[in-house]
C-alpha cells in the first residue's frame, strides 16, 4: 500500500472532480458475449490532449504479443488518455483513475474485469470502465483488488464492483460475475481492498467483509463463507488509515499507527511468532513504533508476507522469505518482524508486495524490486530470484502489484 503517495493525491482528486448527482445503481450485467478478439479498442477515449504513462511488467501481456509470450521481463509503457491520479492491479488487469473521475482498464477481460460490458481482452490499449451516467470515481484500491474483479469508490462514498466475483466478495448475495460496475450495499465508504476471493470495506467507520473465508480472512471469528457483509470483530470504532489484502489474508492500518493482520499463517504472515496457526480474528503486530506505510502480499496457500515503514523511517518485514522477498537477504520464514534496509544512500517512501516479490519507491522516484522473478516480476530482465534490491524504473510516483502483475505510474 502506498500511503504517502495517496495522501498527496487525494487533495488533488477532490479539487479536480466535479460532484454530480448519482443515478440509480447499474442493473444486471450485460449478456455474455462470445468472441475470439484479443483487443477491444472501441471504448478507448482519446479526446483529451493530456496523456499519462504507466509502466507494466510481469504477466498478462496477451498471447498475440510479438514472440507469443504472455510475460515481459522488463517494463513496457502504456499510454492512458488523461491525467492519472491513481493506479491499481487485479491479477490480470491494470486500472488507471483520471483526475476527471474516469477509470480506464487494460489486460484480460475474460470475466468482465475491464468493466466495459464485454468479455474481450484489451492488451494494446486502455478501455473505459462504464459506470452509470453521472458517476465519478474518487479512488480505487492500490493494494489491491480481488482476483479478476474491480472495485472503485465514487465521489458520493458509494462503492462499485465488477468482474469475476467468484467468492461473492462483492457482497451482493451471489457469486455471479458482472461485466459492468454494479453498486454494492454500502454507504459512506472511505477505503476498500480485496484479493483472491474476499474483500474488505470501511463504511461509516465500520469494517465489513465478504468472501469464502477458508482461512478466517473475514475476521468475524468464524471460518464460514459469506456472500453478505459480515462485521470484522475487535476493530469497532477504530479509525482506519488504509486497508490491504492478499491471498488468504487481510490487513488494516489504523490512524494511530497500529497494524493488524488476520487469516492465513502458513509462513508466519500474522507476525506474532507463530507459523501454521491461522486466525479468524485480527492480530495486532508488535512493532517498535508507529506504522506509516504497509504492504501485504501473497498469492497462494504457501506464501505471503508484510512489509512496513515506521514513522521514524525504519523498515520491518515478516512472513515468507524463500525468494528473498522480505529484503533481509534471507531465504526462510520469519514469523516475527525483522529489520530490513534499503540500498546504501536510498530512502524508501512507499512499499508494495505481490505474490512473492516486493517493491519500493525511493524519495527520488526510483522503483526497486526484490524477491521471486519466475515470471519477470522484478522487471530486471531476469527469471531468477533477486536477493538484493535492483533499480527497475525511475520517475515513479505510485506502484501496484498483484501476484505477478506489476504497474508503476510514471511522472
Amino acid at each position: 500500500m502506498r500511503l504517502t503517495a495517496r495522501r498527496s493525491l487525494m487533495a488533488a482528486i477532490a479539487a479536480t472532480i466535479t460532484c454530480v448527482p448519482l443515478t440509480a445503481a447499474a442493473g444486471p450485467a450485460a449478456a455474455r458475449e462470445v468472441t475470439t478478439s484479443t483487443a477491444d479498442h472501441s471504448t478507448a477515449d482519446h479526446s483529451t490532449a493530456d496523456h499519462s504513462t504507466v509502466d507494466h511488467w510481469g504477466t498478462f501481456f496477451g498471447q498475440h504479443r510479438p514472440g507469443g509470450n504472455d510475460t515481459s521481463l522488463s517494463p513496457v509503457s502504456m499510454t492512458v488518455p488523461g491525467h492519472i491520479v491513481e493506479i491499481g492491479t487485479s491479477n490480470s488487469t491494470e486500472y488507471a483513475l483520471l483526475a476527471n473521475g474516469a477509470l480506464y482498464a487494460w489486460g484480460q477481460g475474460s470475466h468482465g474485469q475491464l468493466g466495459n460490458g464485454r468479455l474481450h481482452d484489451s492488451f494494446a490499449r486502455p478501455v473505459r470502465v462504464r459506470f452509470p451516467h453521472g458517476v465519478r470515481i474518487k479512488s480505487i484500491p492500490a493494494d489491491v483488488m480481488p482476483f479478476d474483479t474491480g472495485l472503485a469508490i465514487d465521489t458520493k462514498g458509494h462503492v462499485w464492483g465488477w468482474g469475476f466475483n467468484y467468492g461473492g466478495e462483492l457482497c451482493r448475495g451471489t457469486s455471479r460475475e458482472y461485466t459492468r460496475p454494479v453498486r454494492l450495499p454500502f454507504a459512506q465508504v472511505t477505503a476498500v481492498a480485496g484479493a483472491s476471493d474476499h474483500a474488505i470495506y470501511d463504511a461509516r467507520d465500520k469494517l465489513y467483509m465478504c468472501g469464502t473465508n477458508e482461512f478466517g480472512e473475514l475476521g468475524d471469528g468464524t471460518y464460514k463463507a459469506s456472500y453478505r457483509p459480515v462485521r470484522v470483530k475487535h476493530l469497532s470504532g477504530e479509525r482506519i488509515e488504509a486497508l490491504m489484502a492478499s491471498y488468504g489474508n487481510t490487513g488494516a492500518l489504523l490512524k494511530n499507527g497500529h497494524y493488524y493482520v488476520w487469516g492465513l499463517d502458513s509462513r508466519g504472515q500474522l507476525g506474532n511468532g507463530t507459523v501454521g496457526h491461522a486466525s479468524d480474528l485480527p492480530v495486532k503486530v508488535s512493532l517498535p513504533g508507529r506504522v506509516e506505510d504497509a504492504a501485504l502480499g501473497g498469492s497462494l496457500t504457501n506464501n505471503g508476507q508484510s512489509l512496513v515503514i515506521l514513522a521514524n523511517g525504519k523498515l520491518f518485514a515478516w512472513g515468507d522469505d524463500r525468494y528473498g522477498q522480505l529484503g533481509d537477504g534471507g531465504s526462510g520464514d520469519e514469523p516475527s518482524p525483522v529489520p530490513i534496509s534499503p540500498p546504501a544512500g536510498v530512502t524508501y517512501q512507499s512499499l508494495a508486495t505481490s505474490g512473492a516479490t516486493s517493491y519500493a519507491i525511493s524519495r527520488t522516484g526510483d522503483v526497486y524490486a526484490w524477491g521471486a522473478s519466475s515470471q519477470g516480476q522484478t522487471g530486471d530482465g531476469g527469471l531468477t530470484p533477486v536477493l538484493t534490491p535492483v533499480s527497475v524504473v525511475s520517475g515513479a510516483t505510485q506502484i501496484s502489484a498483484t501476484a505477478a502483475d506489476v504497474a508503476a505510474l510514471i511522472g
